[in-house]
């Protein structure tokens, strides 16, 4: 078994991963606020813990090991979104329903194009809203929470000893640098809402403290606990999570269950940026995973899924990464390169990723999930395999298949085909040219292929065509 190398947060340290119970490796990763389409930076902890995912799979065996990513959909920016939309006289608790049944599917769909593997379990956090008034009723039962102002909180004094270990600073740090929501009913103005009442014309439910609605830390606490247990190996999100979110999930989580530890290991994916600078509206530099795949960014072409997931993969999950036009072009240019290798080759799918092992692909991502240095492996035996035989390009295809490559969905292998027939039928339509001489039709063909993303090279030797980034499928059909 190849030995997995983590670097957890909470410890600051890079450590051999050695699960609970091998027979029920679990990891929990905070899933998305369904309200708007998902960007660019909602996207790379998917990525990344999906490389995770296929790890612990092919080491422990598909059968022990349980992934849970949860979907928040209730919360305020929720709210808001919905009573935008209805205006004054809508109603918004339907709206509210329309709105995150969409955005939910959106995002399934979405992160399927950059070939990520569906979690095990994908809860909804209004499924699991009893659960939610169980733990909040433990920890006021314990002291380590207070109702106050219509509001249950918890008391962060009563975990301050603990408070701030995963961020690495003090509760009286954290209060001089942060900006806290001040209300007069707090007693510490660290203490976070855990519930919160809710007007008749948003969504709420009947608790002990009121109707009202849940906060957004104690969600993810209350899921994690019912799918995974008291303790559990892994819990990972984006950086920008590790405080507030974060820290409170492990505060409450401890103080409700403390036979427990909660999640062994912390894992955080650093933050994205696009060509040198932070990812915002304000910028102009904001783009959903979406507008990629339509084209619809400043880069101006329609970007495959697998190209975003390359981009992704070509930066370690601990470094900031910044997305570039160009990267994107190298990284689809690349990928055609490698689905020409291995155009003719099928993977059985029972495959069990030797060739990924044998090649230290596998070792790469088990040494802290070095992607990077997995792509460079990659390339070598790409070259390998681009002038050997059936077997090397076979472990070339299956090697790529471990980290979410060249896998059938063959959005490269596709135009290759195409292009054969198109060159043959520009061909023709020029031998008819050179005896009309009419090359009107010789030309309205090599515009439609300008216009579909085809570069055309015509010569005396021949006609060569080649699809560039943001090549169109659809428009290269309707030329056959």
């Amino acid at each position: 078994m190849t030995t997995i190398r983590l670097y957890n947060t909470r410890t600051r340290a890079k450590e051999d991963f050695r699960p609970i119970d091998p027979d029920n490796v679990r990891m929990y990763v905070c899933g998305p606020t369904v309200y708007d389409r998902a960007h660019l930076g909602n996207a790379r902890p998917v990525v990344v813990f999906d490389v995770l995912y296929r790890l612990l799979q092919l080491e422990y065996g598909e059968d022990h090991v349980t992934y849970v990513r949860n979907f928040t959909d209730v919360d305020d920016k929720i709210n808001a979104r919905a009573l935008e939309n209805v205006g004054g006289d809508g109603d918004v608790t339907a709206e509210i329903r329309r709105l995150t049944g969409q955005t939910t599917q959106w995002f399934l769909d979405d992160m399927a194009e950059l070939v990520a593997l569906e979690p095990d379990h994908m809860p909804r956090a209004t499924q699991y809203i009893p659960q939610m008034i169980a733990m909040i009723e433990m920890l006021i039962e314990r002291g380590h929470a207070y109702e106050a102002g219509g509001h249950v909180l918890f008391a962060v004094d009563s975990w301050k000893e603990k408070y701030g270990r995963l961020s690495g600073r003090s509760v009286d740090d954290m209060i001089a640098g942060a900006r806290v929501e001040v209300a007069p009913y707090k007693r510490n103005p660290m203490d976070f809402v855990l519930w919160k009442p809710s007007s008749d014309d948003l969504p709420g439910w009947e608790s002990p403290w009121g109707r009202g609605r849940p906060g957004w830390h104690i969600e993810c606490s209350a899921m994690s606990y019912e799918l995974l247990g008291e303790s559990f190996d892994i819990h990972g999100g984006g950086g920008d999570l590790m405080f507030p979110h974060h820290e409170n999930e492990i505060a409450q989580s401890c103080c409700a269950h403390p036979e427990g530890d909660f999640a062994k290991v912390w894992m955080h994916n650093e933050m994205l940026q696009v060509e040198g600078r932070k990812m915002s509206k304000s910028l102009g530099n904001f783009f959903t995973v979406r507008d990629l795949l339509e084209g619809n960014w400043d880069g101006g072409w329609k970007v495959p899924g697998e190209v975003i997931r390359f981009v992704f993969l070509s930066t370690h999950y601990r470094k900031p990464m910044d997305w570039t036009a160009k990267k994107a072009a190298q990284a689809e240019e690349k990928l055609r390169r490698w689905y020409k290798i291995v155009e003719d080759v099928e993977l059985n799918r029972f495959s069990k990723f030797e060739h990924a092992k044998e090649w230290d692909i596998v070792g790469a991502v088990a040494n802290d999930l070095n992607t990077p240095l997995a792509l460079r492996r990659l390339e070598t035996l790409a070259k390998i395999a681009e002038t050997g035989g059936e077997a090397k390009k076979r472990a070339f295809k299956e090697a790529a298949n471990f980290l979410g490559l060249l896998t059938d969905n063959g959005w490269v292998a596709l135009a290759d085909g195409i292009l054969q027939d198109l060159a043959y039928k520009l061909g023709d339509l020029r031998e008819e040219a050179k005896h009309s001489k009419d090359f009107s039709h010789v030309d309205a063909m090599k515009a439609a292929l300008i216009e579909a993303g085809v570069e055309v090279r015509m010569s005396k030797d021949g006609i060569a065509l080649e699809v560039k980034p943001g090549w169109d499928p659809a428009k290269l059909e309707a030329l056959k």
